[in-house]
């Protein structure tokens, strides 16, 4: 029997990428302050925790209406989508705590694996093979980012997707998530979800186990957090 199917670990585990498996807000934040900065605008610690967790339609949109500007949200979102991938190709990797060795022990595992992330799929590639790099394999089973569903986060359909091309049932399936956003759109797909809050705090839910950090975390633990 695979290890991955015994009772103490999940069928899948499903990853977001911005806040969870990398500090890449600080990224995000400087693209958005100089996109504000060009519509007019400004932005603050609250603009960057309400946009937190995308989807890009929904930030462009929050920009444009907070600077008053008349430009599109296509325009927006591909300037803001060029600012951070530029940062994105160039700035070291920041793992978030405990989140390397947790991806790197599911793909140990053979636990099967998805990326879910509000992110294009052109910030996905900037920093796929780096991951790999550094972890020493490619550690995602498959990959759905934000511009190839129909509704982005919060709505269930991302996390629904990778179910789907797992072959996993949602009850079977572990999710990280570390904003209000992404929780939402993992808890209404059906699976487990675990909170890692970062920047937003994160309200209780009984599909949600919340934890500090990853740092010390296993599969398993996380796995077990779930047992009435």
């Amino acid at each position: 029997m695979h290890i991955s199917e015994t009772v103490d670990l999940p069928g899948a585990v499903l990853f977001d990428m911005d806040g969870t498996l990398i500090d890449s807000e600080h990224l995000w934040r400087l693209a958005e302050q100089r996109i504000m900065n060009d519509l007019g605008g400004t932005w603050s610690d609250a603009d960057q925790e309400n946009c937190l967790g995308g989807p890009l339609e929904r930030v462009a949109e929050y920009m444009i209406a907070s600077a008053g500007s008349t430009r599109s949200v296509e325009r927006v979102g591909c300037d803001l989508m060029d600012e951070v991938e530029v940062l994105m190709r160039r700035e070291p990797i920041r793992w978030r705590p405990g989140a390397r060795e947790l991806l790197t022990e599911a793909t140990d595992l053979g636990i099967a694996t998805a990326l879910v992330t509000a992110s294009w799929r052109r910030l996905v590639i900037a920093l796929h093979e780096r991951l790999a790099r550094d972890i020493g394999v490619d550690p995602f089973t498959v990959i759905v980012p934000g511009d190839e569903v129909n509704r982005g986060k919060p709505h269930p359909d991302p996390y629904l997707s990778a179910m789907t091309l797992l072959r996993r049932a949602p009850v079977d399936c572990m999710a990280i998530e570390d904003s209000p956003t992404g929780v939402a759109a993992a808890v209404a797909s059906g699976c487990k979800v675990v909170a890692v809050p970062h920047i937003a705090n994160i309200e209780a839910h009984p599909s949600l186990c919340i934890v500090r950090s990853l740092e010390g975390e296993t599969i398993q633990s996380l796995w077990r957090g779930f047992t009435p």
